[in-house]
Parts: C-alpha cells; structure tokens; sequence
C-alpha cells in the first residue's frame, strides 16, 4: 500500500484550513441537541443556516460569536469558484486592500465534531475552517472561522473513487495511530539495527490496517447530492460539517462569482454586515 510505504511520525501534509490557536475552547457543559437558525446578512444579501444541533461545541461557538457581534464587519476573505466561500477572520475587518488574509481567530480552537457520513460536504453546506493535520493532527476547528460549500456535481462513476479515497484516508489514519502506539518498540528495533525484524512488524501493522478498513459504502443521500447538487466530496471525514444554508444560496452564488486577486480575496470587499439568531 503507497500511503504505508515509509516510517513517518508525523501526519500528512496539510489539508486546505486556516491558522488557528491551540488554545481550549471554553465551554458550557450544558448539552442540548436542538437546531438552531441564524440569518447572515450580506453586502451582497442575505444568508439564512441551520446549525446542527448534534454539533453542539460548534453551534452555541457560532451563536455566541453570533450574539455578540464578533462577525459584524469581517471580510468573506477567500472566495474559491466551484468551492467554498470562507469567513471570519477577525482581522478582515478593515482591513486595507490586497492584504492577504486568513490567519486570524478568537485564540481559542474547538473539539472536532466530525460525524461522518451524517454531515458531509454537499452544496449549501456549513463547516468549520482549521489547520492542517500536520501541524493539528486531532483536526481542532478554528474558533470562528468557517465555509459555505458551492463545490461542483459529479458523476456517477465518480462516487467510486470518492470511497476509495476514503478507505485510504481512513487507513493512513490508522497507520499514523499505530505508529504513535508503538512509537517506543519501532524506534527500539531501528537501534537495534535488525532491518529483518523491522520489516518483519512493519508488514504486521500493513495487515492490521488492511484487515480493519474497507473500502466504504456510502448512504445513498450522499451519493444522489454529490450527483444532483454537487458539493467537495474530498473534505469529508476531515473537517467539520455543522450546518447548512437553509436560504439564501443565490447570495452564495454572488459572492462565488466575484472577481478575486492571488490570494483568493475578492477585489472588492464582500462583508457581514450583521447575524441574526432567528432559532436556538
């Protein structure tokens, strides 16, 4: 298996996500499963999303920022056609133009909520940004940055290779576990210098890995959204999906379609004027 193929003590290289601080989030311990609504408003329209209520740490992170007017102001500072459109950088506020932008946060990160394939990354949907697994291996969510997905369709011959994806992330996840967990026996064998013995556990983790992940079959749901409506299959299971635009796509579509520099920010500011608790 390619992805097995060397001794690495390090996860992979970094999906796409922005900076963020590794400081715990700070919490409520009341949990409640009910969703919540909130209509963002636009220099280009409205926006209306559904925060998932199974996704609790994110959605009351969301409302309270919400409530507070933590977002009023910020800049949609990355705007990729076909893609996503990302907001909440606090230091897009004012911000002069041609900055690039996209390492700003609240100083604090959320807990992964990644329930997969329950939520996944179909058009319309609502995720929080983060940095890479190389520098966040647990996939903390940056504290109140976030994306809409537009993405595209794809074909049905595409979903084939969508779930071969995911069985070898899940299995380079798995790989990564293992070495952690037998980092002390894997380094012991390396001084020793036996190359044989080695091999010999390297190929006994391969099978582990192998005899524990299957190539996925996925809902059918998903399978008619990513054919029908189209979304970035490639970033589920890694980020994590905590709502959806409920209304409003069309505005979506706007801010999409606008012209944006080398930084993928738009050359003419698309804000949040303000948000809108309608439901908690």
């Amino acid at each position: 298996m390619a992805l097995l193929a060397l001794w690495t003590f390090l996860p992979g290289a970094s999906a796409a996500g922005t900076e963020s601080s590794n400081k715990p989030q700070q919490m409520t311990d009341t949990i409640n499963t009910r969703d919540a609504v909130v209509e963002i408003e636009t220099t280009l329209g409205p926006v209306t999303v559904r925060l998932y209520g199974d996704t609790p740490r994110h959605r009351d992170n969301f409302l309270k920022l919400a409530k507070e007017g933590f977002y009023d102001g910020l800049l949609f500072h990355r705007v990729i056609k076909d893609f996503m459109v990302q907001a909440g950088d606090p230091t897009s506020r004012d911000a002069a133009p041609g900055r690039q932008l996209g390492a700003g946060d609240p100083n604090y990160t959320i807990e992964a909520e990644i329930d997969y394939p329950r939520h996944y990354h179909k058009y319309g949907a609502l995720a929080a940004a983060r940095t890479g697994d190389q520098v966040n291996p647990e996939r903390r969510s940056s504290g109140s940055q976030f994306y809409i997905v537009t993405g595209q369709k794809y074909g049905p011959r595409n979903i084939a290779q969508i779930e071969h994806r995911l069985a070898d992330d899940a299995r380079q996840q798995l790989w990564m576990k293992l070495q952690k967990e037998n980092h002390a026996k894997i380094m012991e064998l390396r001084r020793s210098g036996d190359a044989q013995a080695l091999e010999a556990f390297r190929q006994e983790l391969i099978a582990e890995v192998e005899a524990k992940v299957q190539v996925p079959e996925l809902p059918e749901q998903l399978k008619t959204d990513y054919v029908e409506i189209g979304g970035t299959p490639h970033l589920d299971g890694q980020y994590t999906v905590f709502g959806e635009v409920i209304n409003g796509m069309d505005t979506v579509e706007k801010i999409q379609n606008v012209s944006t520099d080398a930084h993928d920010r738009p050359e003419e500011d698309v804000k949040i004027i303000s948000m809108k608790v309608l439901e908690e």
